[in-house]
This record gives C-alpha cells, structure tokens and sequence, in this order.
C-alpha cells in the first residue's frame, strides 16, 4: 500500500496536559520503522482510562518525552512497511494490537494515521472483525482473558462477579464469562443494566443501590472499578474462591492485594495489562469461535478524539468508545 504524497500524516496529539479540549490534530512526519518494527496504516483505535490519565496529567511521572505527546494504544490496521529482520507480520497483512504503555511519552500514539509498532506487539487481525470491531478489543479482551482464566481459572458452572461491568474490560469480561459457562453477575450504573445483561449476565444490579451482603458468594471476583473498600468484595468469596482486580487506586488496596497473596486461600491479584503476540494469538482465537465479540459504545472520527475522551470520562454507555481513523470508503 503507497504512503501518503505528502512527507506528513494526521496524528491526534496534545502539547499540553488538560481536558480533552487540549487534543488536536497535527501534522508529523511519517514514521519509520527500526529493527523489529513495522510501519501500520491504523484503520481504527479506541479510547482507554489509560489514555485519559495520561492527557490529564495523572500519569506525568511517568512521561520522559517532551511535548507534544500522542494518544491511543489499541491498534487495528495494515501492515506497510517491515523493518530489519521482520518477515511476520508482512506488508499487506491485517493486524491488531496494544502499543506499550511508554507511548505516554512518545510524539505519536495509535490515534494517527500511520504508526510504528514492535512486530512482536501485534497478531493478525481476526477476519471475522471489520477495523471498527477489532479495534475495540485488544486491550480490554487479553485483559479479560487474563484476569478470567490465567489469574481466576474461572470454569463452567462456576459463580463470577463483574464490578464495573459497563467499561471495556468488564463488559468483555461479561461476554467471556457467559461464554465460557460462568453464572455472571454483573455491578454498573442503573441506566444501563438491560444492556449488560444483553451481553449475557445472568443477574443485573445498580451498584449505588445494591448491599453487597445480599449478592451471594462468589469462586471468582473481578473488579475493574478500583477505589476503596476491596476487602468487602474480597470477603464475598466462596472457600476456594479468587480475587482479581486491575484498577486499585489505594495503598491499601494495593497492601491488601500484596499480603492475600501469601495468606490462605481466598487470593487476590493485581496486575496491568502489557500484551504481547501470544496473548493476542489467544485473542484472536476466542474472537474467532465467538466467545469474545467487541462492545462498541459509539465511534467517532479521527478530528472529534476529543468527542471520545469525553464521553468516556461521563460515562452512561456500555463498552468501548473507537475512533476511525481510515474513512470507511478508504
């Protein structure tokens, strides 16, 4: 596929921390690809709470680059262009995957048109997605993937609780767990339960309104909201049960996950998603039999990111918020 006539391309970027109104469209020069690397014609992102910390400055301490800074780690798109010592994957291939997180501090993020990316940070795009699908599950489902069945050993039968069921991962987490037998119960706002039950919880409740104690036990918890109070969700495990959480904001939280991990056998973990090829691999096979499907909120284009950041940061739809990059005719 030819490059662009032009010596630029279209990268959504910020050259300084603030609201989403501080996102822009800029022209950079196009991208070249080192030693293990490819060049990507990005089709479609999508937006994640990563990529709203880093705009608004929560996560500065760990920007080492310089203003102006990209956005974006989900990437769907075309191969064009291999560097070095890269033979998979080829140019012309269709491909997804997450940049790492030290895109933070990088001039160019997966919201733009073309991007560079470690050939080892992408797999081969299901062909049963279009870009708008695919881009709306690398994050969030080798997350799911990860906090169900590496880290909960969720089985069928078994009894699952979603915290944060409405945002990307808990809603892929709700698909996941329906697929793989779970009986789901599932934690969000109250506007929007039909909805997730709709992706196959078996049980629905507002989590504003809900007493904990009355949900039951639980073989596996995940919670993706974070905040305070874990050990409420840690004490609704059954004897053998598991606690995963991916968005701890406390130290206690953290100091509880830390010690649960050395202290019997209702275990807590903790961790951060950084997926590499494998976990995309497994992606694309869940995605291919169907027991992953992405959850697409709204899609917007490339010139309205700044639409998208804000819609996640109010909250109110279930799953993901993409951006289109390559019009839909292109």
């Amino acid at each position: 596929m030819p490059l662009p006539g032009g010596a630029t391309v279209l990268a959504a970027r910020y050259h300084r921390y603030g609201p989403p109104e501080v996102l822009q469209i800029d022209d950079v020069p196009v991208p070249e690809p080192r030693a293990g690397q490819v060049l990507v014609r990005v089709h479609a992102t999508s937006v994640n709470g990563g990529d709203l910390h880093a705009r608004s400055g929560r996560l500065r301490f760990l920007a080492r680059g310089r203003f102006p800074l990209g956005t974006g780690l989900d990437v769907a798109g075309e191969v064009v262009r291999t560097g070095r010592g890269v033979t998979d994957p080829a140019p012309g291939d269709r491909v997804w995957g997450v940049l790492p997180r030290s895109t933070v501090s990088g001039p160019l993020g997966a919201a733009a048109e073309f991007v560079v990316a470690d050939a080892a940070r992408l797999s081969r795009a299901p062909g049963n997605l279009d870009p708008v699908e695919a881009a709306a599950l690398p994050a969030v489902g080798t997350t799911a993937v990860t906090a169900l069945l590496t880290h909960g050993r969720l089985r069928a039968g078994q009894r699952l609780l979603v915290r944060g069921a409405a945002g990307g991962v808990g809603s892929a987490a709700v698909v996941l767990g329906h697929a793989l037998g779970a009986h789901v119960t599932a934690l969000a706002r109250g506007s929007v339960l039909d909805a997730v039950r709709g992706l196959g919880a078996d049980e629905a409740f507002d989590h504003r309104t809900v007493a904990p104690g009355d949900l039951g036990r639980f073989d596996l918890v995940l919670d993706t909201a974070g905040g305070r109070g874990l050990s409420v969700w840690h004490g609704l495990l059954g004897p053998r049960g598991r606690m995963v959480a991916i968005a701890p904001t406390s130290p206690a939280s953290i100091a509880a996950i830390l010690l649960s991990t050395v202290h019997g056998p209702r275990r807590m973990r903790f961790f951060s998603g950084d997926p590499r090829r494998a976990d995309l691999d497994a992606l694309t096979a869940h995605a291919v039999r169907g027991d992953l499907r992405p959850v697409v909120a709204a899609v917007h284009p490339l010139d309205r990111i700044a639409d998208a950041h804000r819609a996640l940061e109010a909250g109110g739809g279930v799953g993901k918020h993409v951006v289109r990059v390559l019009p839909a005719s292109g």
